[in-house]
C-alpha cells in the first residue's frame, strides 16, 4: 500500500511538471514601435555625404538578419564593404546605385531588390541629383553584419 501511494505521489508530481510546462505561454511576437529603434547619420568614416540610418529591428537568437532604412542624399553612397552572411535591398524612393569590384554599377529604381551575396565587395547609394531610400535585410554571422573597407572614389561612382 505504501508502494502504491509512493507511486501514485511520483505519478502525480510528474503530471503536473508536465502540465505545468505545457501551460506556459509560448513567446510572444516583438513590436518594435516607429521610432524606438536607433537612428543615425552615417559616420563618415563609412560613408560619403549626408546619409541617415533608422533601424527597424535587431537580429536575434532565431533570425540572424536585421533591418533599416537607410536614406542617401543626391550622390551619397557607402564605403566599400561586404557583408558577412549577405544583404538584400529594396528600393522604397528615388533610384539606387550600386557596384562591385569588376566595375560594374547597377541602377535599381522604387519596388526593385538586389540581392549581395556573402563576400562580394561593394557599395551603394544615390545617384547624384536625387535623393534614395531603401529597405536593407542584413545577415549577421559570427556577431558580424558588415565589414568595412575603404571609400569609394568619385571615379567609381560616377562609372555608370
Amino acid at each position: 500500500m505504501k508502494r502504491m501511494i509512493l507511486i501514485m505521489t511520483v505519478l502525480m508530481l510528474v503530471a503536473s511538471l508536465v502540465y505545468a510546462e505545457g501551460g506556459k505561454e509560448k513567446e510572444s511576437q516583438v513590436f518594435y514601435q516607429s521610432g524606438s529603434q536607433k537612428s543615425f547619420k552615417g559616420p563618415a568614416e563609412y560613408f560619403t555625404g549626408d546619409v541617415q540610418v533608422d533601424m527597424l529591428f535587431p537580429n536575434n537568437e532565431t533570425a540572424n538578419y536585421s533591418g533599416a532604412y537607410v536614406t542617401f542624399q543626391p550622390g551619397s553612397r557607402t564605403a566599400w564593404h561586404l557583408h558577412p552572411a549577405g544583404q538584400h535591398m529594396i528600393v522604397t524612393s528615388g533610384i539606387a546605385l550600386t557596384g562591385t569590384r569588376d566595375g560594374k554599377v547597377l541602377e535599381f529604381k522604387e519596388g526593385e531588390t538586389v540581392w549581395c551575396p556573402v563576400g562580394v565587395d561593394h557599395w551603394h547609394g544615390a545617384t547624384p541629383d536625387a535623393p534614395m531610400t531603401h529597405l536593407v535585410i542584413t545577415g549577421v554571422k559570427d556577431g558580424k553584419a558588415v565589414v568595412w573597407k575603404e571609400k569609394v572614389t568619385d571615379e567609381q561612382y560616377m562609372k555608370r
